[in-house]
């Protein structure tokens, strides 16, 4: 499924405290050091502002965080709408969001991290660390998948949200990551382990259920759960308080709705609703965010605000430092999967942890060969644009205009002055 969907000298802690002041203001947020100090573009600030306020006003989002970096200075950050509707509570940027999919860039860094240390290496085979993961081709064969096939999702595997009611995934009751289904890690993982491949290792890119999968073999390899591994080589390293499993402070925690089923304005979406997406659809859970017994998925199971994940894709942008070496860096951010995968359209093809623009002509997009983008089901979407220096966040409340409607093109629009 297609969801559009030198570093830093110290840890950081970007934006995590920000008031929520009007973009015009752009005082200097606490907590966000020199390297990402605000550098005011009123005519930026202007066409974004265009662009998020049609889509509040059009009721096609509640609410949103936006923040825009060009050269490590923060040139636009702006929260809009409301973080709970019915409450009439503001939306604000140190608010935080149910990250979906945005989950994966954290843990596929944790992965190459965990490389980087000697624990694991991406040519092993899964069942080094899971004897017992043996999905099937249809003849029958069981092929070796490696844990790279898996960072750029050429393993074969696929996501239940992407599949029709009759698919094995869901005859067997594999959860996605996002509802409350009352499975361990380890028992999710077993389920999916014994669905079928949709083809053969490494021959095709399916959008899946493998960073979770990669969740459990890092747990193996560490010897600690997942949200410790993630602590300690991600979100710890950055400085960052909110980005984690488990919400720790529940009170600022972004209020979901979906404008997916077509309503005159978007609904609150309830527990273990499922949320048409077009022929299939994605069954949410949003007191996932809050239950401690929700095993910790891999692919879409954390929460942060915008500036966590601001402050992850800087320093993947900057080369790594304080989380990964250069040449973790460029293994990441190079096209493991090939133009044709079209990953978010033509001339997308896909790294370790996210989409790469191979080709911007085909892709008709201004932003530049090497960009990197993907989104989440919440209403999530980011591009990183290594060329132009440029990283774009928008995190909203609203599934699934935020993640790959209207509003994304306009702004990644707005940003580049078209």
């Amino acid at each position: 499924m297609r969801l559009w969907l030198a570093g830093f000298a110290a840890p950081v802690a970007i934006l995590a405290a920000l008031s929520g002041a009007p973009t015009a203001a752009l005082a200097r947020p606490q907590a966000v050091p020199a390297a990402m100090a605000p550098a005011p573009d009123a005519a930026l600030s202007a066409r974004i502002d265009a662009v998020v306020d049609r889509a509040i006003a059009d009721q096609r989002l509640v609410g949103a965080v936006v923040l825009v970096a060009r050269d490590g200075k923060l040139v636009y950050h702006r929260a809009a709408g409301l973080a709970d509707r019915e409450a009439q509570a503001p939306m604000r940027e140190n608010t935080v969001f149910r990250l979906a999919s945005v989950t994966k860039p954290f843990v596929s860094v944790a992965i190459m991290r965990l490389a980087e240390e000697g624990k694991l290496s991406l040519a092993d085979p899964v069942t080094k660390w899971l004897p017992d993961f043996k999905p099937a081709l249809a003849d029958g064969s069981t092929p070796e998948i490696t844990l790279g096939q898996l960072l750029s999702h050429t393993a074969g595997l696929t996501y239940g949200l992407a599949e029709k009611a009759d698919h094995p995934y869901h005859q067997l009751g594999v959860s996605d990551g996002l509802d409350i289904s009352g499975l361990t890690l380890e028992e999710d993982v077993a389920r999916i382990g014994k669905g079928p491949l949709a083809f053969a290792p490494g021959s095709a890119w399916r959008y899946s259920l493998a960073i979770d999968v990669l969740g459990l073999v890092a747990q193996k390899a560490d010897g600690h759960p997942l949200p410790q591994v993630v602590a300690r080589t991600v979100t710890g390293p950055l400085g960052l308080k909110d980005a984690g499993f488990q919400a720790t402070d529940p009170a600022r925690l972004a209020t979901p709705y979906a404008n997916a089923n077509a309503s005159p304005a978007p609904t609150r979406i309830t527990d273990n609703q499922d949320v048409s997406l077009g022929a299939t659809a994605v069954r949410m859970a949003p007191s996932r965010a809050v239950d401690p017994a929700a095993f910790p998925s891999g692919g879409a199971g954390m929460v942060g605000t915008a500036g966590d994940v601001l402050a992850l894709l800087e320093a993947v942008r900057t080369g790594g430092g304080p989380i990964l070496s250069a040449a973790s860096v460029q293994a990441m951010t190079s096209d493991q999967a090939g133009i044709k995968a079209a990953t978010q359209g033509p001339g997308w093809g896909f790294g370790y942890g996210w989409a790469v623009l191979d080709d911007p002509a085909i892709a008709k997009t201004p932003q530049g060969a090497g960009t990197l983008a993907w989104g989440g089901v919440y209403g999530h979407n980011w591009f990183v644009d290594p060329k132009a220096k440029l990283t774009v966040v928008l995190l909203t409340n609203t599934a699934f205009e935020g993640m790959n409607g209207q509003v994304t093109r306009e702004l990644r629009d707005a940003v580049y002055g078209r």
